[in-house]
């Protein structure tokens, strides 16, 4: 599923809490493992001179860091390669997992600049944004995992839309789950249905709308439960009734002490225009636990934003 994993490092604790699930991960996929250090330069614009060995010792400690790490692996059965780039590090990360293709980047919410009340960094909201492959997100601000080995995910949690788009999730979660023999939740969030009438609503609109929620629970009943026995893996079912499907799934995820959510990146509002559909980036910014996104799309079927454009317009002049 997931042949080459991609792993940016910055030198820091928090960005190494992604290395457990590495361990968890990897070996399960089967996967090749590239460990990123991005040296990065000032910020263009900027004119600060940079001192040529300030710079080299810079290097240095950097593929030293990037050793050591691969080291620490190594003692527990993992082998890796490493990469070291020079450049801003969002752009460099992005670029080596398009040219080197990385199918799955693993991250942490945060770096080197430390917690902030932000979910995640603008670095990582960069590389999700742009990457156009499936990510991983580790909550740096969650308690942390001390060892490398032993990490296993005990519930996952995979929310589902019943449609196929929606079902790319499902190879990587059963293959998990059989290897960490982890509980499964299949969820569907049934969203109530939006009237455009001015309130208060009438007897005759409040019929209606309680027939629609109900014909919508029954056929997502339905779907998971026929879903749930092609799988051929104990699966729990949770069929919720809200406005709000991402605040609906973010309380699922408190209320059944989920440790991992794995979804698609889109679902049956797919658009090509944007790499993620809107419940994906609710659990991506306001989520709090660690979150597999399955990109369902090819990144050539992923439309460019206008700003993407404009900035490669302006390089190539």
């Amino acid at each position: 599923m997931f042949e080459h994993i991609l792993v940016p490092l910055d030198g820091s604790r928090l960005a190494e809490m992604v290395l457990p699930h590495l361990v968890a991960l990897a070996p399960t996929f089967e996967s090749r493992v590239t460990l990123l250090r991005v040296v990065e330069q000032e910020p263009s614009g900027q004119m600060r001179s940079v001192d040529p060995m300030e710079w080299r010792i810079s290097r240095a400690q950097a593929k030293a860091y990037l050793d050591e790490q691969a080291t620490r692996l190594a003692e527990v059965g993992l082998e890796t390669e490493t990469a070291l780039l020079e450049g801003q590090a969002a752009d460099r990360i992005v670029e080596y997992a398009r040219s080197n293709d990385a199918d799955l980047i693993l991250l942490s919410s945060h770096g080197r600049s430390g917690l902030s009340r932000w979910n995640i960094s603008s670095v990582v909201q960069k590389i999700i944004l742009q990457s156009r492959v499936s990510t991983m997100i580790v909550r740096a601000y969650q308690p942390g995992i001390e060892n490398l080995t032993g990490h296993h995910y005990r519930r996952i949690l995979v929310p589902l839309d019943c449609s196929q788009r929606a079902e790319v999730s499902l190879s990587p979660m059963v293959t998990l789950a059989r290897a960490h023999d982890a509980q499964v939740i299949l969820a569907h969030v049934v969203r109530l249905p939006e009237m455009t009438c001015p309130e208060p609503l009438g007897d005759e609109d409040r019929a209606l709308i309680e027939r629609m929620t109900e014909r919508n629970r029954f056929g997502a009943t339905q779907y998971l439960d026929q879903l749930r026995e092609r799988l051929e893996i104990e699966a729990e079912v949770r069929i919720i009734v809200s406005d709000s499907p991402s605040v609906a799934l973010d309380d699922l995820v408190e209320s059944e002490e989920v440790d991992l959510v794995v979804t698609s990146a889109h679902g049956r509002s797919a658009r090509a225009k944007w790499p993620y559909g809107s419940v994906t980036i609710g659990l991506i910014s306001y989520g709090s636990t660690p979150l597999l996104i399955v990109q369902d799309l090819p990144a050539d079927r992923i439309e460019p934003t206008r700003a993407e454009v404009a900035a490669r317009e302006r390089k190539g002049h």
